[in-house]
């Protein structure tokens, strides 16, 4: 049949509807790989998808079968199936040899039979060898018959005695049909050579000879020995031994020594490919007469092949919450030996949640016998032993790997159930706090963490203004800035969920700690620090050393070192008469007080804090000094009298100071416009500072007073000007004045004095070398 013909509908022998063949991928499988057949899985049609050669396939063999299997998926299921292949008269019969040739004595009686080659024909039953037919001929007629294994064979029957004299040769030609429709033939040619007269043909001690040779046996081995005599003499006595009707498979396998009648095996045996053989022996004298005998070898089977385990099919992999009893894989265990040579039996290690369950002849199944888990074992390399019953027994090993897939079965866990994290006050956003850390059992996507932060509230704010944390990596971030005043700790809920669906989660508790900076200085509580009323003590004059005049208080919003204070005196009217406790603020005197001491004294206390970045706040403290509490009032009002007096002519200072500065600016700027206007009058002649006389420190001893007080002593450079209240003011100032005009410019007319001043002020400022007068304010 060519390929492509149908052969059977395998859905219907099944009992299972096209779409379910379909569904279910049906295919086909053979334990040899070969691919005879196709399977049309829509419509469950089986298809010839090779050619099939019966003879190929089976030789000899009738009734000829091709076995495979067929394979359903989900649910895993086989079913084994064979199909029969009938033969076609394909082959005619052929002779091996083409022309065959026969020494009959002259003498030889009537009814003598002559064995004949046997034709092959490679096909069977009624297609194969039926009948063999001969030319006609005067001689000889044709005797057919039948072997023990059912091939057909022919001998050569002598009718009429022969005449050498006559018809010294006889030529036949000797033709073999099969039974096939039309019937198909092969030819041989015979010729006989008439012989004279040998009396005696030779005689086997045995008709049929048995030999049994273990398969696999070396070459050259001894199988049996023939023997004949012949009671001829000379060479008509001579006995030649050799194969007759011999096949081309037994003249590959046996070989015969033609003197001895040894038979020895030329190829190797092998029980699996032929279990017998049988050898058809000729025995010929040197007269050219013979005999035959028969030599059958049986072949003995040897536990020479170990089991093959053929996987059909395998399903990996595997989900861990596959319920006990699925089919995992499907495979087949065959054994080319015979008997108990090729019973199999098969095993897999105990300790593994899988068993072997026994479908059919050699055919197993793995299945599940336990339930599965991907995180304590994520994959089995499962051993499966076929082991025969031989002696000694043979045993082969299949490793299959089965891995198993996850399922969202674990919860993330985290590191630890509570993490504290720590970051410094006024820290600025986007600061990395720490990190949080959870871990899945589960593999892949049912393993990927999600972080996220729970909502809840600190100091009046949802906590999600506080911080962050990053979705993928747990790391957790300062949204803002915090001050540790206002909040010096707050707890979150970290939840952490796994990429399953549905997804599966845990939390923990992360506590923030803010840690203080030194960002606060101390405050005063005593003496307030106000511009309206500065605190003011009372210290009669009597007071001893060690007598506490007050004390300052003072506070400071840290915690921890950052709050630590100390107290310092950082100025006093008189350093030496008052002390300050550094750890308490404590004002104690250190001497006792005289009548020098002035009645006001001004005292500026610091308050240092501890902190890495020390902060500090002074405290300005009046202490007036009385003779006696009675009068104290009056003393007091006296002194801060004198206070604001001194405070009225600060302003005042100030005043004539800008005023000065701005006639000073209008003289340089008219000075520099006469100057000018000079040089253009009077061809460049202009007073220089060469022309002043203060060469090598020589002054003049008539200097210039501007106040208009008259001459001043030479002695007298720099006059330092001060106000009454001076004293309590930082401020000061220096007035510089020229005191000698040169020479040439003094008929310029004294009108013209306080420009010239002006002039020599500017050029001592350049030259720096002209004296300079202070004056009063």
């Amino acid at each position: 049949m060519e390929s492509g013909s149908f052969v059977a509908n395998v859905g219907q022998d099944l009992g299972l509807a096209p779409q379910g063949l379909s569904a279910r991928r049906a295919r086909i499988v053979t334990e040899d790989g070969s691919e005879y057949f196709q399977l049309n899985g829509n419509t469950g049609d089986l298809f010839i998808k090779e050619k099939l050669d019966r003879e190929k396939l089976c030789g000899q063999t009738d009734p000829c079968t091709v076995q495979f299997e067929i394979i359903l998926e989900n649910p895993l299921q086989s079913y084994r199936a064979e199909v029969r292949v009938y033969d076609v008269n394909d082959h005619s019969p052929v002779f091996l040899e083409s022309e065959l040739r026969f020494k009959i004595v002259e003498t030889t009686p009537p009814g003598t039979r002559f064995p004949l080659e046997s034709a092959q024909d490679l096909d069977v039953g009624n297609n194969s060898l039926q009948n063999y037919s001969l030319s006609p001929n005067a001689h000889f007629r044709l005797q057919t018959g039948e072997l023990a294994n059912g091939r057909k064979y022919a001998e050569l029957v002598l009718d009429n005695a022969l005449d050498r004299e006559r018809q010294p040769e006889v030529s036949l030609v000797l033709t073999a049909v099969d039974g096939g429709s039309p019937p198909r033939s092969g030819t041989a040619q015979i010729r006989v050579t008439v012989l004279d007269a040998n009396d005696n043909p030779p005689l086997f001690s045995q008709a049929i000879y048995q030999a049994r040779v273990p398969e696999n046996s070396p070459k050259d081995h001894p199988v049996v020995t023939v023997s004949a005599t012949d009671l001829d003499e000379g060479t008509h006595g001579e006995i030649a031994y050799s194969f007759s009707q011999n096949s081309k498979e037994n003249s590959k396998t046996f070989h015969i020594n033609p003197a001895t009648g040894e038979i020895r095996l030329r190829g190797a045996i092998d029980f699996e490919t032929t279990e017998n053989y049988e050898l058809n022996i000729r025995a010929t004298d040197g007269g050219g007469l013979s005999a035959h005998c028969k030599v059958l070898v049986v072949v003995l089977d040897v536990n020479d092949n170990a089991p093959e385990a053929i996987v059909t099919s395998l399903r990996s992999p595997i989900l861990e919450d596959s319920s006990p009893g699925t089919v995992v894989a499907l495979f087949i265990v065959r054994d080319r030996d015979s008997g108990d040579n090729g019973r199999t039996v098969c095993s897999i290690d105990d300790d593994l949640p899988f068993s072997l369950k026994t479908t059919f002849k050699n055919s197993y199944s793995l299945v599940t016998e336990h339930a599965l888990d991907r995180e304590t074992v994520s994959e089995y390399n499962i051993t499966i032993t076929a082991r025969d019953m031989g002696s000694p027994s043979l045993s082969t090993e299949k490793t299959i790997t089965v891995k198993i897939s996850d399922i969202n079965d674990n919860s993330p866990v985290f590191s630890q159930t509570s993490y504290t994290l720590h970051v410094r006050e006024n820290s600025g956003p986007a600061l990395l706090l720490g990190q949080v850390r959870a871990f899945d059992s589960d593999s892949e996507q049912n393993a990927r963490m999600t972080y996220s932060l729970l909502p809840a509230e600190a100091g009046g704010l949802p906590l999600l203004s506080y911080i962050s944390i990053n979705s993928e990596n747990g790391n957790v971030y300062a949204l803002r800035s915090v001050d540790y005043e206002q909040i010096r700790e707050f707890q979150v809920r970290v939840r952490a969920a796994d990429g399953g669906s549905p997804p599966l989660s845990s939390e923990a508790t992360v506590r923030v700690v803010i840690l203080d900076e030194n960002d606060n200085a101390p405050f005063l509580l005593y003496p307030l620090q106000n511009s309206s009323s500065p605190a003011s003590e009372l210290v009669p004059r009597s007071a001893g050393p060690g007598y506490l005049v007050t004390k300052v208080v003072a506070v400071d919003g840290d915690s921890g070192q950052n709050s630590w204070l100390s107290y310092q005196l950082q100025r006093a009217t008189d350093p030496g008469l008052f002390t300050v406790v550094s750890h308490n603020g404590e004002i104690r005197t250190t001497r006792l007080i005289t009548e020098r001491d002035s009645k006001k004294q001004k005292l500026i206390v610091v308050v240092r804090d501890s902190g890495e970045s020390a902060l500090s706040s002074s405290a300005t403290l009046t202490i007036a000094l009385v003779d006696g509490f009675s009068d104290a009032h009056l003393q007091f009002t006296e002194v801060v009298e004198a206070e604001e007096k001194d405070d009225t002519l600060t302003p005042y200072l100030v005043i004539s100071l800008c005023l000065v500065s701005f006639l000073f600016l209008i003289s340089i700027i008219i000075f520099s416009i006469m100057k000018l206007l000079r040089r253009k009058n009077y061809g460049g002649r202009f007073v220089s500072a060469s022309d002043n006389v203060y060469g090598d420190g020589n002054f003049s001893s008539n200097l210039l007073d501007v106040t208009g007080n008259g001459t001043l002593p030479q002695s007298l450079r720099y006059e330092v000007c001060l106000t009454s209240g001076s004293g309590t003011s930082e401020f000061k100032f220096l007035r510089p004045v020229l005191s000698t005009l040169p020479a040439e410019d003094r008929n310029f007319g004294k009108a013209q004095t306080q420009d010239l001043v002006n002039n020599s002020h500017l050029n001592n400022e350049t030259e720096s070398a002209a004296p300079v007068s202070l004056t009063d304010a």
